[in-house]
């Protein structure tokens, strides 16, 4: 039985695995609406906090847990005797939660990175690290026709920052809100 997408006054302020699953799939914010990547591209395990006023901007907060097991699958390939997440995974993280977030404020359509501004790694994700997590301050939110999210986000492994990333930009498009042929 497929589940019926709830609506804004009856999302939670966080999410487990299960959860994401379901976003995966397209059925917590409607079929053609924002929607998380599957495994194992989905990039982390739960979703402990998401509000709409919170963060450093007031405008907007989210922090997601990744458990680091030494069986992940990149740590398989990137690289072999040399095992480490690939920085790209992270930032794609960042980008997979102001796209969350962005459905979960009712914005409708399919969520796409537009672009960063500024990406910095300060360290490594390797097998002995036991948990990622990730911080995404909102800085700008457009929910209108245009349906866009700017933010700033961090990685930490361990309790250690060694990623930062500066205004993130990830849009909703296709939502029955926009104009045919724009």
């Amino acid at each position: 039985m497929r589940a019926v997408p709830l609506t804004q006054s009856q999302y939670p302020s966080s999410f487990d695995y299960q959860a994401l699953l379901a976003s995966g799939r397209g059925e917590l914010f409607g079929s053609g609406n924002a929607q998380l990547p599957a495994p194992p591209m989905l990039m982390f395990d739960r979703i402990t906090q998401i509000s709409a006023d919170g963060g450093e901007h007031g405008k907007g907060y989210v922090e997601a847990e990744l458990d680091i097991h030494p069986d992940l699958w990149f740590f398989q390939c990137h690289f072999i005797n040399d095992p480490v997440m690939p920085g790209c995974l992270g930032l794609d993280a960042m980008w997979q939660l102001v796209g969350f977030y962005l459905g979960w404020i009712g914005g409708p359509g399919r969520g796409r990175a537009l672009g960063v501004g500024e990406v910095k790694f300060t360290g490594q994700v390797t097998p002995d690290i036991k948990k990622v997590v990730y911080k995404i301050n909102l800085k700008r939110v457009i929910n209108r026709k245009l349906v866009m999210g700017i933010a700033d986000g961090v990685l930490e492994a361990d309790g250690e920052v060694i990623y930062t990333c500066n205004d993130m930009r990830v849009g909703l498009f296709g939502g029955t809100t926009e104009a045919v042929g724009g």
